[in-house]
Parts: structure tokens; sequence; C-alpha cells
């Protein structure tokens, strides 16, 4: 069940991305305005969830059809590339997903105490992003991809989730959501590096293409540790608690020392991911505990 290819194909060990911004937002809520409901909890999750997996699959199709996915063999999707799915199989998925998605809009709206074009504004923000991402315009070929990844996973989950629950509109989440964001962009850079060879062949502009090896792993190291200092930040300023994402750095070390290897960065997108997802993990249990949230409106 676990190894079937339509699971595969929605790549679970990516959806932490948008798992752990749900759950702060929903914390950074009860913080600032005691309000928090399970069923609308679980309602956001399912509907981020269900969108993110669509947008994998999106970028599958669109990799796939553009010829990038053949030509990386260190690829982790290869859903279209060994046949274990059909495309249009793939996007009766994503289909399916996005429909998903939509009856997940319609029940937040139902149940949120949050204004319905609030609701709408942002869930389509991040819809949209999710298809542009590979779809459409592609803005993952035009180097716009990394900005687009810094702006969806985090900050617009974040404040979806927090409006969701408070039905208040604030800035201040945002805030907040910086380090997870950093974090998923380390994600995405260390696929763009590994690949490097590959996008040039297809004429795909990232980052990793631009600033070539050694510039990569400048800005790899960046995203990997500047979450970190940040926490450090929080915890000495603010409340001990948010420190504790801090206990995770051992590893973060390690894998920086697997991506200066070149020839171990195959699977470290997937350990990257088991990362992003115990360290918003620590960051949600941290906020829980902290007698005060920075940036938070009391």
């Amino acid at each position: 069940m676990l190894n079937h290819p339509y699971l595969t194909a929605v790549r679970p060990w990516t959806l932490s991305a948008s798992l752990t911004p749900v759950l702060l937002g929903a914390v950074l809520s009860y913080q600032s305005h005691h309000q928090f409901s399970l069923l609308l909890a679980l309602v956001t999750v399912l509907t981020v969830l269900t969108v993110h997996g669509a947008g994998n699959l999106v970028n599958t199709y669109f990799d796939y059809m553009q010829g990038v996915d053949p030509r990386a063999a260190g690829t982790e999707d290869r859903t279209l590339v060994d046949r274990h799915l059909e495309p249009t199989q793939v996007v009766n998925l994503a289909a399916y997903l996005y429909g998903c998605g939509m009856l997940g809009l319609w029940a937040l709206m139902v149940l949120s105490p949050a204004q319905s074009y609030l609701i709408a504004g942002l869930f389509f923000g991040g819809l949209s992003g999710s298809f542009l991402y590979t779809g459409g315009i592609g803005l993952k070929y035009y180097i716009l991809g990394d900005l687009l990844v810094i702006i969806t996973f985090g900050p617009l989950a974040v404040l979806f989730s927090y409006v969701i629950q408070c039905g208040h509109f604030s800035l201040s989440p945002l805030l907040l959501a910086v380090p997870l964001a950093l974090n998923t962009e380390a994600i995405m850079h260390s696929k763009h590096t590994r690949d490097i060879s590959a996008h040039k062949e297809v004429g795909l502009v990232s980052l990793a293409v631009i600033l070539g090896e050694q510039g990569s792993y400048f800005l790899f190291a960046l995203l990997l540790f500047c979450p970190y200092f940040i926490f450090f930040y929080w915890m000495i300023q603010y409340s001990l608690p948010l420190g504790l994402p801090l206990v995770t750095m051992p590893y973060a070390f390690s894998l920086e020392r697997v991506f200066r290897e070149s020839n171990c960065r195959h699977s470290i997108s997937r350990q990257l991911a088991g990362l992003n997802l115990t360290l918003g993990l620590l960051q949600v249990i941290g906020c829980c505990f902290s007698n005060y949230v920075p940036y938070s409106v009391r």
C-alpha cells in the first residue's frame, strides 16, 4: 500500500512543508486570540495537503513533458520516467486532489469565523502557486520558482491557518514562518543543485544554475543554518521554549556534509524533509509552551 504508484506520485515525504506551517498558524491563533478549533485545524490540514499533493503531481507532469526528469538521473520522483503511471493518470489525480481542496475551501468558508473573501483569496493564492510552479508560465523554469517556494511553503500557509482559526488578518504570523520557509527552500535548492546539469540541458534557469556549484553550496548553508540563528535570538530575547528547534543542529551539520559531497546528493532532499518536519514540530511545541510569542497580537 505504501508503495502504491498513486501514493508515491503525490510524494508524501514532502508534505511536512505544508503540515507544520498549518499547525503553527493554529497555535499562533490560540496564543494571540485564545481561539482554536480542532475541527477547523483538521479541515485546514486536509485542504492544504491536498492542494500541495496536487501541486506535486503538476510538477511531475510538466517536468516530464519538458524533459527535465528523464535527464535528471537522481530525480526522486520516477513516476512517469519509469512508467509507473501514464501522464493522463497523473493529470486526473491532480484534478481530483484540486477538487478535494475546493471541497475543503467550501467547508472552511462555512465553519470559519473569517470573511469568505479573505479565506478564498489566501486559498487561491496558494493554489495558484502550487500550479504555476511548473504549470502555466512555469515559474520554476525562469528562476522565480525559488521565490514562489519561500512565499507559499511557510508564510502563506501559516497566515491561511491563522486567519481560519481566529478570523483576523495580521501580518505578524509571517515573521514566525520565516525559519520554516528558509528550511523548505533549502530542500528545493538541494534538488536544483543536484540537477544542475539536467537543468542546463533543457534551458531551465534556477538559482543553482546561475550560482554554480560553489555559490550554490554557500546559499544552501545560509538557508540551512539561518533558521537556527533566528531560533537562538528568539530564545534569548523572548522565551526559552522557542529554542527547542536548536536540538536538531547536529543533524543539520551532518546534512551539510552530505551536500558538500556531490556524489551523495541523490537522497539528501528526503533527509532534509525529515529535518523540516522535526524542526517545524519543535517550533510548534515551543510556541505552545512559551509564555510569550514574538510578534503576536494580543
